[in-house]
């Protein structure tokens, strides 16, 4: 990982996603995503456990919201799903803004890693979930810069590996290589960049 990953503030993310959410209105929280199987009420609930699943690895707070497999199950969202959201991904944010989240062991989605790796994988799963949610829900997206550095760098360190296809990712879309950065992200991260709602 670079100091530019080890030194990040998902603050800046994290509220970028807090305003799309904002953004979502309740008749269309059945809408589909470009996340396979998930609606946009889907993609909400899987942010929020994300956010407080990360935010206890920062806090090496291991427990059951950190040893829980994302694919467990199918993740919804309740009444006050927006405050929720909001809360969690504040709560994230702050937990990463703490050096030490970054040095270390620590586990997250039942998984060890190194709180470094950690920091980057919550970065990329803020960008790309945040490309979702805009797409899924007919919004504007620009990430935060340094956010998105960082996730394309997990992601093409990610597709260099081998038996990439078993992985955490889908498999990669082409891009073209003067694309923008988050198209190539997105594109790194197996969505098809020109995905747009059918509904």
């Amino acid at each position: 990982m670079t100091a530019e990953t080890t030194t990040l503030d998902l603050g800046p993310q994290t509220r970028v996603l807090t305003r799309l959410a904002d953004g979502v209105r309740e008749d269309r929280l059945a809408d589909p995503t470009p996340c396979p199987g998930l609606a946009v009420r889907n993609l909400l609930g899987h942010l929020t456990g994300l956010a407080v699943a990360f935010r206890d690895a920062a806090r090496k707070d291991l427990g059951p919201t950190t040893d829980t497999s994302p694919e467990a199950s199918v993740p919804d969202v309740g009444p006050g799903w927006r405050e929720e959201l909001a809360a969690a991904l504040g709560e994230l944010a702050e937990a990463w803004r703490d050096p030490e989240a970054w040095t270390g062991m620590t586990r997250a989605g039942g998984i060890d890693l190194p709180g470094e790796v950690a920091g980057a994988v919550v970065a990329d799963e803020l960008v790309i979930h945040g490309w979702d949610l805009a797409r899924a829900t007919g919004q504007e997206y620009a990430p935060d810069a340094a956010a998105l550095r960082a996730a394309h760098g997990l992601l093409a360190a990610a597709a260099e590996e081998s038996e990439r296809d078993q992985g955490m990712f889908g498999p990669v879309v082409a891009v073209p290589e003067d694309a923008p950065l988050l198209e190539r992200a997105v594109g790194l991260s197996g969505r098809d960049p020109d995905w747009t709602r059918t509904v």
